[in-house]
């Protein structure tokens, strides 16, 4: 795997400025930066099958929306228990603090607040996680059921662990760098953040591409 060409592969395209630009300006606009949000997934999907310049032009964007949108609703499902324990502290902080047997019922929902608080922290990080192997798995299938096929989804994480642990690292060091966009004010910040989505994109379709040609490979 080339890492570092994550970084690089959006200025190898003879029209980078322009894709670049125009997913900046996209990623601004509520709703319609689930556009952004296909193309990037096409971008990992071109990636993964192994394409020098996987940074296709802006010429789909029903298709880039619908794939965002499909994403995004997968995202929702994978959140449901988080939502839910969310839920449940918000309910126990209202009890314990009002109504005239609040101080009675404090410390022990005090105690259920903070347990599911926990569970809410731990489940947050699984998350973060998980999700970019089920975004890659969608995104290298178009389909939708393939976000939850969980046997697939962690055999490939358990099977590509090293690359795959290195590929989330790089994807938040691309987004630290993206942060400085703010010497731009805020329309350099569109800019970057799109920049590091690709690098992180890119950087996944790799993990998925070389665990493909690894699995070709004939055994010695």
């Amino acid at each position: 795997m080339d890492y570092g060409k994550s970084f690089t592969f959006v200025f190898d395209d003879e029209e980078w400025v322009q894709k670049l630009l125009i997913g900046g300006i996209l990623g601004l606009i509520p709703i319609v930066n689930l556009v952004v949000i296909g193309y990037g997934l096409q971008v990992l999907k071109n990636v993964a099958a192994g394409m020098e310049k996987p940074l296709p032009n802006w010429d789909d964007f029903g298709d880039y929306f619908v794939k965002g949108v499909m994403s995004a609703l997968g995202g929702v499902v994978w959140a449901l228990p988080l939502i839910f324990l969310s839920m449940v502290i918000g309910v126990i902080s209202a009890v314990t603090g009002s109504g005239a047997d609040a101080e009675y019922f404090s410390t022990p929902l005090s105690i259920c607040m903070s347990g599911f608080g926990c569970l809410s922290g731990l489940y947050g990080l699984f998350l973060a996680a998980v999700m970019p192997a089920v975004i890659t798995k969608y995104a290298v299938s178009g389909e939708f059921g393939a976000m939850f096929r969980f046997g697939e989804i962690f055999k490939y994480i358990t099977s590509n662990l090293g690359p795959y642990i290195v590929a989330l690292l790089l994807a938040l060091v691309a987004q630290f760098i993206a942060g400085f966009g703010v010497i731009l004010c805020i329309v350099g910040v569109a800019f970057t953040h799109f920049w590091a989505m690709l690098v992180g994109n890119h950087l996944l379709g790799q993990v998925y591409h070389a665990s493909e040609t690894t699995s070709l490979e004939p055994a010695v």
